[in-house]
């Protein structure tokens, strides 16, 4: 089924999104359009070198009893979740920042920090003040940049399920910062629309894959790379450019919003189809009644919806959109995620390269009409934490 196009409207505000419309600001380069670009382009070319072959999934029949649980962790009461997950979880957050000062190197990591905050400051993201408080207890550079980085890979596919009523959403996630398997964590959260289990980090403001019983269940993946036919580096740093001038809310921050305050599918489908956002990015999203799921492509302001059954990883399912893929083997990864829908598997028996390869740090499947979660954190070597069920 072909996209259905749309565009982000300012004069929208439904479900406590922001959907305000800002003017983008134009001139020259600056010095810190300059610096934000060599912060940027150090980390990401280190962060491009690893890749390898794949590695092999933990099922219920193999899994390791060595393997440590993924921590559930309550912290619907508090007023900061991410900072309460810090409190409760400090060495995962050791682990992160130790992570990322190893792949990244300390200085490019402070220079990023420096503009990262100076860009979420002006942005129109709720988070800020909760964001500068991490940075705050974090104690090193690190806080400002790790929650304003969008570079993963990601596999993903809504349709429905086959074990029972609802939609069903697999999704795994690449990235190539290791920790971020071992430290991942299951906080409970809430908001005005109710509870949610949100899949996350010690110290992560935003939301990425999260799950919202009786309402629906989303996960993020970042979008192709816009062309201005500079070459691969030329066109990304022009990206970078775009992004640093922009005054939308992160992507991830408007998932969060959105958990926190839609209540309902259609809710949320409005608010991520409606509301102006800094990056572009792809979506899915999964209700409670068969029929409703979808994936959204968004650019800056304008939203194409794919409608359920659908596969995606990281290029454009639009034939009117163009950019180049991110991540390795999206085409591949695509139709492996396909191929999942034409048999059906249980758990993460699905799971298998390219989907899974060294790059992975999460897989998981979730059905917001029964509550149903299946996760495993995944580093470079393979399985690093036990499957975690949740119903």
């Amino acid at each position: 089924m072909a996209g259905t196009p749309g565009r982000a409207d300012s004069s929208a505000r439904r479900a406590g999104a922001a959907t305000i419309a800002v003017p983008r600001a134009e001139g020259h380069v600056t010095r810190a359009d300059l610096l934000y670009i060599w912060a940027m382009e150090s980390s990401a070319a280190q962060a491009r070198l690893a890749s390898g072959p794949a590695v092999s999934a933990a099922t219920d029949a193999d899994a390791s009893p060595a393997l440590p649980a993924i921590p559930l962790v309550d912290a619907s009461g508090e007023a900061s979740p991410p900072l309460a997950l810090m409190q409760a979880l400090p060495e995962s957050l050791d682990l992160l920042v130790t992570r990322a000062e190893a792949r990244y190197g300390r200085l490019p990591i402070a220079v990023a920090e420096r503009i990262s905050r100076r860009w979420l400051a002006r942005n129109m993201t709720p988070y800020v003040d909760e964001i500068a408080a991490i940075a705050e207890c974090v104690g090193r550079p690190g806080g400002h940049f790790l929650n304003a980085s969008f570079e993963w890979a990601c596999s993903c596919g809504v349709a429905p399920d086959p074990d029972g009523p609802g939609m069903r959403l697999m999704r795994v996630l690449d990235w190539p910062l290791e920790g971020l398997g071992r430290a991942l964590v299951a906080a409970r959260q809430s908001g005005p629309a109710g509870p949610f289990l949100n899949l996350t980090w010690p110290g992560f403001a935003g939301t990425v894959t999260a799950l919202a019983e009786g309402r629906f269940c989303a996960a993020l993946n970042q979008a192709p790379m816009h062309r201005h036919g500079l070459g691969c580096w030329g066109d990304w740093a022009v990206n970078r450019l775009h992004v640093w001038r922009s005054r939308e809310v992160p992507p991830m921050h408007l998932l969060r919003q959105v958990f926190e305050h839609c209540t309902s599918y259609a809710d949320a489908r409005h608010a991520l189809t409606h509301t102006p956002i800094a990056i572009p990015a792809i979506i899915l999203l999964a209700g409670v009644r068969e029929g409703e799921g979808c994936v959204i492509e968004r650019t800056a302001h304008r939203a194409w919806v794919h409608e359920a059954p659908r596969a995606v990883t990281n290029h454009w399912l639009t034939p009117d959109l163009a950019g180049r893929d991110r991540g390795t083997r999206s085409m591949l990864r695509w139709e492996a995620m396909r191929r999942v829908f034409e048999a059906p598997q249980q758990g993460l028996e699905w799971l298998a390269e390219p989907m899974l390869n060294r790059k992975t740090r999460l897989a998981c499947v979730m059905n917001a009409a029964t509550g149903r979660l299946i996760a495993q954190g995944f580093e470079q070597d393979g399985p690093a934490t036990s499957v975690l069920r949740l119903n």
